[in-house]
């Protein structure tokens, strides 16, 4: 099945679904990153989830071998490709240790995030073959994006998992279009094949999804994340800045858990900001979980490959509908 439109980078064609696996702190890890990849969707993961020195390398290095063995033994397999998302902000010190890396194993696709990526990045990145999308939760920040010369841009609207934005996803696709004419992938709440499609139909290339997978048995989340997406819905998730000093979305009970009330946590200074969260008391992915409002319609956990599965048959029963509605 073919998703893509003319022109369009050969490294998010030729996949099962159009969809990409969200890079998630403390969650995906290359068990999670693996299983995406050869359920047949684009797979990533934050380098800073590779704590030690040589880890990231190491990991590569496994990833790329694993994955090839797998195509080789499977040729008539979709294999998804491998995205790893970089830390732009000034208080990531390994930015260019870990982008030398990636740049060494030739990593196919690069998403950042938490600034505009510098004209010199994207052209290390270009410079064998691969592309930069770069995750924006408004116009502002698409705009400076679009000024550095991305190739595609993460929309990271209302209802999103961990760091997300406010705006309506339909205008914040719209809007962007207006101005952008490259990849675009939306988030947002997407938790299921319907989803995938209603992103396309509003006219993005892609979906981003993130949360469904921390609900599988590949995800490296501690058991207690895992069930509570499951009793959680929609209500359950609050958007606030306290724990980084930048607004995302967060799980309730595990704020509960934390000791902290959740209607009575204080707006951060937006200069002191700590994207990962840590502090003496609790660190924000670890103890405090993010999730997006899609939440309530997970309600199990279970394989990568069986969730994929799923929402590739949700996803051509919503095709088939849409399509009915013209006769």
């Amino acid at each position: 099945m073919s998703f893509t439109r003319a022109n369009f980078p050969e490294v998010l064609t030729n996949l099962r679904l159009p969809l990409i696996a969200a890079p998630m702190f403390t969650v995906s890890y290359p068990e999670l990153v693996l299983a995406q990849a050869k359920a047949g969707i684009v797979a990533s993961f934050p380098a800073l989830n590779a704590r030690e020195d040589g880890l990231l390398d190491h990991w590569l290095n496994d990833i790329n071998a694993d994955l090839k063995a797998y195509q080789q033994a499977n040729p008539e397999e979709r294999v998804g490709a491998i995205a790893v998302n970089l830390i732009l902000h000034d208080s990531n010190r390994r930015l260019a240790q870990d982008l030398a890396i990636c740049v060494k194993h030739r990593v196919p696709i690069i998403i950042t995030s938490l600034r505009a990526p510098s004209p010199e990045l994207i052209a290390e990145v270009h410079s064998y073959g691969g592309i930069v999308l770069h995750d924006v939760i408004n116009l502002r920040h698409a705009q400076k994006a679009i000024d550095a010369g991305v190739d595609g841009l993460i929309l990271v609207a209302a209802g999103a998992g961990g760091h997300g934005g406010t705006l309506s996803p339909m205008a914040m696709v719209a809007e962007v279009k207006q101005r952008f004419d490259g990849v675009i992938i939306l988030s947002g709440a997407i938790a299921t094949g319907d989803a995938i499609l209603a992103a396309q139909v509003m006219g993005a290339d892609l979906a981003y999804m993130g949360t469904r997978f921390v609900a599988s048995e590949e995800a490296r989340a501690v058991p207690a994340y895992k069930e509570a997406l499951l009793s959680a819905k929609a209500a359950d998730i609050l958007y606030t800045d306290y724990f980084t000093g930048v607004h995302g979305n967060y799980l309730k009970e595990s704020i509960i858990r934390a000791g902290l009330d959740p209607a009575q946590l204080q707006d951060q200074d937006k200069n002191a900001m700590n994207f990962i969260g840590d502090s003496a008391q609790f660190k924000a992915w670890k103890d405090i979980w993010g999730a997006g409002q899609g939440v309530g319609l997970i309600d199990c956990i279970e394989p990568v490959a069986a969730i994929v599965a799923k929402l590739e048959k949700e996803y051509v029963e919503a095709l088939d509908r849409v399509c009915a509605l013209r006769k």
